[in-house]
C-alpha cells in the first residue's frame, strides 16, 4: 500500500485529571528523522514515544507534539513557611516599637511576603503517564496513516496514469524505429541514383550502409528495459511495503534508458515522443519524492 510523506495525524484523552494532546505532522525526508516536543518535566517520556513512531513511519520528517494540561489537576497545596513568617512579623514589631510607628501589618501583607507562601504539587505517576500517553498516540498514529493513505493513492493513481502513457509511446517508438531505417534506405538510394545515374549503383553499398544507419539507431534494448522497468514499478505499486527509495532508483533507470533512445535517434516524430517521455518520467520523479 502506497503512503505519502506528508500527513496529519491527532488524538486526545486523558490520565488523571491531566488533559492530553498528541499531534504528528511529517513532511518528505530521505530517512525517518522523529522530533519530539513535550512538557521538559516529562522528557522522561520521550524515548518510549520515539520508539514508538519509529515502529509505525519509516521514513520523513516527523515532529510529534505532546501536550499537557494539569490545569483541572488535584494535589496542589499552599503552605506556610511559619518560621519565616514569624521572623517577618517580629521585624515589623521591632520597627514599630523602636520607631514609634504604628503596626499596620496584616495577613495579607505577611502573605506577600517573600518565601512565607509555597506551592507544592503532587507529582505524576510516570509509569501511568506513559501508558496513557502510548494509547493516546497510537490513535494518533492510526488518523495519521489514515491521511497519508489517502494521499498515497492519488499519487499511485497519478504515477501509474503517466507510466500507462510512457507504455504506449514506447511501443511506438519501438515500431516507427525499424520504418526510419527503411526511410533511411530509400533516402539513400535516391540521392545515389540522382548522383551516379550514368554509372548505375551499387546495391551492396545501399545494404551495408543501411546496416550501419541500423546498428547506430537501433533503440530495441532500451525499449525493451524500459518497458520492464514500467512492469517493476507497477509491482512496487502494489507492495505492502514502504517502496519510496527504491522507486527513486527505479525512476533513474527510466531517465537513462530514455536519454539513450534521444541520442540514437534523429527522427523527429521520435525525439517529439521521446521528449513527452522523458516530460512524464520526471513529473513521476516528483511525485515518488512524496512516496513513504
Amino acid at each position: 500500500m502506497i503512503k505519502s510523506m506528508t500527513g496529519y495525524g491527532c488524538a486526545k484523552g486523558v490520565s488523571g485529571k491531566l488533559n492530553i494532546t498528541v499531534e504528528l505532522r511529517s513532511v518528505n525526508n530521505r530517512f525517518l528523522d522523529v522530533s519530539i516536543h513535550i512538557p521538559r518535566v516529562y522528557t522522561v517520556l520521550e524515548d518510549g514515544i520515539k520508539a514508538q513512531v519509529q515502529k509505525a513511519i519509516s521514513r520523513g520528517k516527523v515532529d510529534v507534539y505532546v501536550t499537557i494540561d494539569a490545569s483541572e489537576a488535584d494535589g496542589i497545596t499552599v503552605s506556610v513557611n511559619e518560621p519565616v513568617a514569624e521572623a517577618y512579623a517580629a521585624a515589623v514589631r521591632t520597627l514599630s516599637e523602636r520607631f514609634g510607628v504604628q503596626n499596620t501589618l496584616t495577613a495579607v501583607d505577611l502573605a506577600k511576603m517573600q518565601d512565607v507562601l509555597f506551592v507544592t504539587r503532587q507529582e505524576a505517576d510516570v509509569e501511568a503517564l506513559g501508558r496513557d500517553i502510548s494509547e493516546i498516540l497510537e490513535r494518533a498514529l492510526q488518523d495519521f496513516d489514515a491521511m497519508r493513505t489517502r494521499e498515497g493513492e492519488k499519487l499511485r493513481d497519478d504515477v501509474l496514469s503517466r507510466a500507462d502513457l510512457i507504455e504506449s509511446l514506447t511501443h511506438e517508438i519501438e515500431e516507427r524505429s525499424p520504418e526510419t531505417v527503411k526511410e533511411y534506405r530509400e533516402k539513400l538510394t535516391r540521392r545515389m541514383n540522382e548522383v551516379l545515374s550514368t554509372a548505375g549503383v551499387d546495391e551492396q553499398r545501399i545494404l551495408q550502409e543501411a546496416a550501419i544507419y541500423a546498428d547506430k539507431t537501433a533503440v530495441a534494448e532500451e525499449t525493451v528495459r524500459l518497458l520492464s522497468h514500467i512492469s517493476q514499478l507497477r509491482l512496487m505499486m502494489k507492495s505492502a511495503e514502504p517502496v519510496g527509495r527504491k522507486l527513486d532508483f527505479l525512476i533513474q533507470e527510466f531517465n537513462r534508458e530514455a536519454n539513450t533512445i534521444g541520442s540514437k535517434c534523429s527522427d523527429i516524430d521520435i525525439t517529439r515522443k521521446v521528449v513527452t517521455v522523458k516530460g512524464e518520467i520526471e513529473k513521476i520523479r516528483e511525485q515518488v519524492q512524496n512516496i513513504e
